[in-house]
């Protein structure tokens, strides 16, 4: 804000909240991908602490919405783009579980002491000055992800290409 009014540029402010989708890195350490990758490979999926700390996880189009939105507009910002639907860890989980493997093992492992217990964004701003929410649900757009990511690590090419569509 300060170089937008020090220097008059002109600037927009976005502040990104967890985001999931295809083509993330499979291994980048975010909890979705985590999960997911844990579960394509039959692997345990990881919950730190006893789960029921939340998060809220938008869609990747949703954000390229929100964003398309706040460039084209004229508020500065900043602006919440993120979706206020919270998922306990272990509520996450067990969404993981019903999209790839009812049977995926959960395992509990100690918590960092950092690890905040509520994360969810408000997004009235947002909807009020850019029309903005979002609006692919976790259980609509996770197996999206998943096809894209069954894909990429076992080279399964044959499940229909609904990747790039939402």
């Amino acid at each position: 804000m300060d170089y937008h009014r020090g220097a008059q540029v002109e600037v927009r402010i976005a502040r990104i909240f967890n985001t999931y989708g295809p083509r993330m890195c499979i291994d980048d350490g975010r909890v979705v991908s985590n999960f997911v990758a844990q579960a394509l490979r039959k692997e345990p999926l990881t919950v730190y602490g006893d789960g029921k700390q939340t998060r809220s996880f938008q869609y990747v189009s949703d954000l390229v919405e929100g964003l398309m939105r706040l460039m084209e507009g004229e508020h500065v910002g900043p602006f919440n783009l993120g979706n206020p639907g919270e998922f306990t860890m272990l509520e996450l989980a067990q969404v993981v579980q019903d999209t790839i493997d009812p049977n995926a093992r959960i395992e509990f492992k100690q918590n960092t002491e950092d690890d905040p217990h509520k994360r969810k964004p408000d997004i009235t701003r947002a909807k009020e000055l850019l029309g903005w929410e979002p609006k692919i649900s976790l259980r609509k757009g996770l197996p999206l992800m998943v096809s894209d990511f069954r894909k990429r690590i076992f080279g399964d090419h044959s499940s229909t290409d609904s990747s790039t569509s939402a």
